[in-house]
């Protein structure tokens, strides 16, 4: 039997998904997103897990769209309107998911991130990289704009910096991409998994409830204007305040003691 496109492990709260195509470079095909997807949903209500870690199988990270499976959609008998449209729906869908969890995402991120890839990249809330790994919207080189990984990249990188990716298909490296607000942090190669799990687990060791509420509130207020901007999160911190687990972590700092939590 072969092995499932998605591989799923657990350890310290942290959920680690690896995306396992590595003869496709770990491209975004039907099944691959459909895997994904399902994944992601399944942990809307899951306490146990804390911190969610994406990366993939082999030599990169991800490829992007499989390009023979939008071949085969574009010589459809209609043309391949119906199915592209469900790929790149899916896809959008996939994405979007991200930022609507409550848990932290990180992508931990090597060889490279293309196209999609790298749009899986920006979806993410944070990403750790290996100093080799490369980062580019590439589409344009074989005359398809990446219109759709154009939506996350624009809103992680300064735009006339975006554009020039978007338009020229060149490849950025792993620091380049930290300027440039793509990713967080960059890492050697031998160091990529410890660099990303020492993230996550500090991310998993705070207030879990603390960093659900957070991360809602961090992607509701950014697109909101100052008054309203603040106006709505004076309500968030009151809320987070009110949690009588806030209360203990604020008890134990004031007497210089670790906090007993109870989630």
């Amino acid at each position: 039997m072969s092995e499932p496109l998605l591989l799923s492990s657990d350890e310290k709260g942290v959920r680690t998904l690896t995306l396992n195509s590595p003869d496709t470079l770990n491209a975004l095909s039907h099944a691959m997103l459909d895997a994904l997807t399902e994944e992601l949903e399944s942990l809307y209500d899951n306490r146990d897990v804390r911190v969610v870690v994406i990366k993939g199988a082999g030599r990169a990270f991800c490829a992007g769209h499989n390009l023979r499976e939008l071949t085969e959609a574009r010589q459809a008998e209609d043309g391949g309107l119906e199915g592209l449209n469900a790929l790149f729906k899916k896809c959008s869908h996939m994405m979007t998911t991200l930022p609507k969890l409550p848990q932290p995402v990180i992508a931990q991120v090597h060889g490279i991130a293309a196209a999609a890839g790298c749009q899986l990249v920006a979806s993410c809330d944070m990403a750790v990289a290996a100093e080799s790994a490369r980062f580019g919207v590439n589409g344009v080189n074989i005359g398809l704009f990446c219109s759709t990984p154009m939506v996350a990249v624009t809103r992680v990188m300064p735009r006339k910096k975006a554009f020039e990716l978007l338009t020229t298909g060149e490849f950025i490296d792993a620091p380049r991409a930290e300027e440039l607000g793509l990713i967080n942090r960059v890492a050697s190669e031998e160091g990529l998994e410890a660099a990303t799990r020492d993230l996550a687990e500090t991310i998993a060791g705070k207030l879990s409830s603390a960093i659900r509420i957070g991360k809602v509130a961090f992607y509701e207020q950014i697109d909101l204007n100052l008054a309203d901007a603040y106006a709505y999160t004076g309500e968030v911190i009151v809320k987070n305040m009110m949690n009588e687990d806030t209360t203990e972590g604020v008890k134990a700092f004031l007497e210089k003691r670790p906090p007993n939590w109870d989630n």
